[in-house]
């Protein structure tokens, strides 16, 4: 009996490490990198530009937007998603600290490299020109999770 209950708890830790956030399609992909924005909300790129091949660039990191979950991010991957007017912040969870707060504007468009080490999230915002390069030459668009969404087994 207590050699099936280690066994069920090995897999559940196991799948739970198989948690990740969706791909986009190609065509949802290739219209979040036309860059477009909306004159009723402020769009935030967060995307991860990590090419090192060390363990620690491949750490993933949950992402919320003011207590609003986003995703799971993981390397060369980016989510872009509306926000309104106002502050926002950015952050992870847990033992995560990294954080950063942003003030939009609605019209506007937002770009913020991130890149996660150890478990922790260092959120660096960037001009629009460094952030659309770095997306269009590394990334591919995450599925933003939504309220009451399961997550998908890689």
């Amino acid at each position: 009996m207590m050699l099936a209950r280690l066994a069920l708890a090995v897999s559940i830790v196991a799948l739970a490490g198989c948690v990740s956030t969706p791909q986009a399609t190609s065509e949802r992909d290739a219209g979040a990198k036309r860059f477009l924005a909306r004159p009723d909300a402020a769009i935030i790129y967060v995307y991860r530009f990590d090419f090192a091949s060390t363990e620690m660039a491949s750490d993933d990191t949950v992402l919320y937007v003011n207590d609003r979950l986003i995703g799971a991010t993981l390397p060369l991957t980016f989510f872009r998603f509306d926000v309104r007017e106002g502050v926002h912040l950015l952050h992870g969870t847990g033992h995560d600290q990294g954080q950063l707060k942003l003030e939009t504007r609605a019209g506007e468009i937002y770009f913020v490299s991130l890149q996660v080490a150890s478990g922790v999230s260092d959120f660096r915002r960037v001009d629009a020109a460094t952030g659309k390069r770095d997306i269009l030459r590394c990334c591919s668009l995450l599925e933003n999770w939504v309220p009451g969404q399961r997550p998908v087994l890689r």
